[in-house]
């Protein structure tokens, strides 16, 4: 492909992450009305941000280098990820899932010394990413994201809680996901270039990343008690009546499909087609359901999507500004380059530089996971938890800006961990 179509494509990558932080900026414009309010709400929703910049990059090269091109390069792009995404989404976000995990999580807070609103939101905040290691991380932030949303993200006001609780979320998820080899985006892109399996991720990733997830829970739930004392007030003031409990063998089946589209996570055939039976089932016991997220699971889908599609002309620049660092300036240069990139496409692309040292691989993992918190883009399942939350926010919609700022010092903490000496 010529070289100004890469030029165009990193143009166009900048005006779309540039779109990301102005989205609170066209929320507003939306509420506000007018003839051209439908045109500002869809530039504000997030999800759509990437899709909608990658259309551009489409009809460019269309444009530019001929529709042969286009389509060519279209063909050439591996879709799996935004695929599994939407799958996975849609699956543990059902009724059965969220009743068993919201009776795990109560049973885990029960079992600690702490005050029940305090001991909740704990498990949520470190145990839910964690188990990422074994649902992989989309499920984790899919059902971590519901469970604020029902509970402490009800109340309204308190932004300033839930962008910490959302920022500390998001840095969670993305290092509590490398205590195996097949859960984070980011390690399954290495693990099998680098002969990285799950014992190995374990012994140099694993324990860290649950040591910084644990204290960045622990932290932010004390600091937070008055907020979640005054949600979790706000919560019992509005459940009035239950529901009838889902059935035991419901539940086991809704299990059975989430661990069977995990397992098949690279083969978007079988998961789809999963994913069919899933849906089928559903309606035949929709009884025990509630409605499935699918609108809210295609839109991320659209999300990573686009961001395939763009991120998919930036080796020219990315492989050589990472092949170009040592091992220690590595760490921060991929934690920085995570935020504009998806830390997915940069270790994949950190794995195509020969002749590194194991030094190198392990920073270019580390830093590409710790910076995972920082932006939307950062970590692919991050879209799956503005997607959930962002109506609980002012204006509907979450400011990329007041979140980096909420991520930061859960990032440090992660940063702190892998940079300690075996």
């Amino acid at each position: 492909m010529p070289f100004s179509l890469h030029v165009v494509a990193t143009v166009l990558f900048a005006v779309a992450i540039l779109h990301t932080f102005s989205v609170p900026v066209f929320a507003r414009l939306a509420h506000r009305g007018g003839r051209h309010a439908g045109v500002w709400h869809l530039l504000s929703e997030v999800e759509a941000v990437f899709g909608f910049w990658a259309f551009v990059l489409i009809a460019a090269l269309a444009l530019l280098g001929g529709v042969d091109t286009a389509v060519s390069y279209m063909d050439t792009r591996n879709f799996t990820e935004p695929l599994f995404v939407f799958a996975i989404m849609v699956v543990a976000a059902s009724r059965p899932i969220l009743e068993l995990v919201n009776g795990v999580v109560r049973l885990l807070a029960r079992a600690m010394p702490l005050r029940r609103e305090y001991a909740t939101f704990f498990v949520v905040m470190a145990f839910v990413p964690l188990s990422g290691s074994l649902i992989t991380e989309p499920a984790a932030m899919t059902l971590a994201a519901l469970l604020l949303r029902s509970t402490y993200f009800r109340v309204q006001g308190h932004a300033g809680f839930k962008y910490l609780t959302l920022g500390v979320l998001l840095v969670n998820v993305s290092i509590g996901g490398v205590l195996t080899s097949y859960a984070a985006p980011p390690v399954l892109m290495v693990a099998a270039t680098f002969g990285w399996d799950t014992p190995f991720m374990f012994l140099h990733f694993g324990w860290r990343a649950a040591v910084a997830v644990i204290i960045n829970a622990l932290v932010l739930t004390l600091i937070c008690r008055a907020a979640l004392t005054a949600a979790s007030l706000d919560t019992a003031d509005r459940d009035g009546q239950a529901r009838a409990a889902v059935p035991a063998i419901v539940i086991a089946v809704h299990v059975a499909f989430l661990v069977a589209i995990v397992l098949t996570a690279h083969h978007p055939a079988l998961f789809l087609g999963l994913l069919m039976l899933f849906l089928g089932y559903t309606e035949a016991y929709k009884q025990h359901q509630s409605r499935l997220m699918i609108k809210e699971g295609l839109m991320v889908g659209f999300f990573l999507a686009g961001l395939v599609v763009l991120g998919g002309l930036q080796q020219w620049w990315l492989q050589d500004a990472l092949g170009s660092l040592s091992p220690q300036v590595l760490f921060f240069g991929a934690t920085a380059l995570t935020a504009i990139t998806d830390n997915a496409a940069l270790t994949y692309l950190g794995s195509l530089v020969e002749g590194t040292s194991d030094a190198w691989r392990y920073m270019l993992v580390a830093g590409a996971v710790t910076g995972g918190g920082l932006t939307v883009i950062a970590n692919a399942p991050n879209p799956a938890a503005f997607s959930i939350l962002k109506n609980q926010f002012p204006d509907g919609s979450i400011s990329a800006l007041h979140l980096f700022l909420a991520a930061l010092v859960p990032t440090c903490v992660a940063a702190g961990m892998f940079l300690l000496p075996v």
